[in-house]
């Protein structure tokens, strides 16, 4: 065979192509490595999802602690007339020492809802706007359906026809406590811990020395705060 012949086959050769079974080995090559990059691509997002979603559990808990610091910390030793008018209420005082999440009630205020799991009046109310009110507030915490509801009224001493201020602080609890440390160094669960004297000025205004929450969360399981209490 010429060098030309020979030149011509090879040309043939080149200008077919590919054969099919070269396409279909290609192509399920091609098929496999899209199929490896979809699978990362999918676990990144739902890992993104899933990151964004603890992050924003996270933030929750986060702000729920530092409100709660805020009016403990500032806890103010100033009773509040009762609503129906008849006597003072002290300055914290327990409803109940503590709540699960299968306590409920009304949200829209339509209905009964939960008794508060401790009220009290807390100082250093910003006003930025400044509005005819006091620097204190009332103040009352609720577990409803598992969330935890900080509510506050607009006046100091409100009456029955007062409705609350009401904020949804943390969702998905299992239960909640608080606990309250005595001038014995002992944990309590009702404040005023006594009704002796229980109209006495010193009785409405006695604290606590420290308040202990406990949470018990759905995503971070038992979480436990103690905030002590300024003298």
């Amino acid at each position: 065979m010429s060098r030309a012949a020979s030149g011509a086959g090879h040309a043939v050769r080149r200008a077919r192509g590919f054969t099919l079974i070269e396409m279909l080995v290609a192509v399920f090559i091609a098929v496999i490595m899209f199929a490896i990059g979809y699978g990362a691509i999918n676990q990144a997002l739902e890992s993104r999802g899933v990151i964004r979603a603890d992050q924003r559990k996270l933030l929750a808990l986060q702000t729920a602690m530092r409100i709660l610091e805020q009016d403990f910390v500032q806890l103010a030793p100033r009773p509040i007339r009762s609503p129906e008018g008849q006597g003072w209420l002290p300055a914290i005082m327990t409803m109940g020492a503590s709540a699960s999440s299968d306590a409920s009630g009304s949200l829209d205020g339509s209905g009964p809802g939960p008794e508060p799991l401790v009220t009290l009046t807390r100082g250093g109310w910003s006003n930025p706007i400044g509005v005819q009110r006091p620097e204190l507030e009332r103040v009352a915490y609720v577990l409803d359906k598992g969330t935890l509801i900080r509510e506050h009224w607009n006046v100091l001493d409100p009456t029955l026809s007062d409705r609350p201020v009401k904020r949804n602080l943390l969702k998905h609890l299992r239960s909640v406590q608080f606990l309250y440390l005595n001038y014995s160094r002992q944990w309590v669960t009702q404040w005023p811990p006594t009704v002796v004297g229980a109209q006495t000025g010193a009785y409405l205004r006695e604290r606590p020395v420290a308040v202990k929450v406990i949470l018990d969360t759905k995503a971070w399981g038992r979480i436990v705060r103690i905030f002590e209490i300024a003298g």
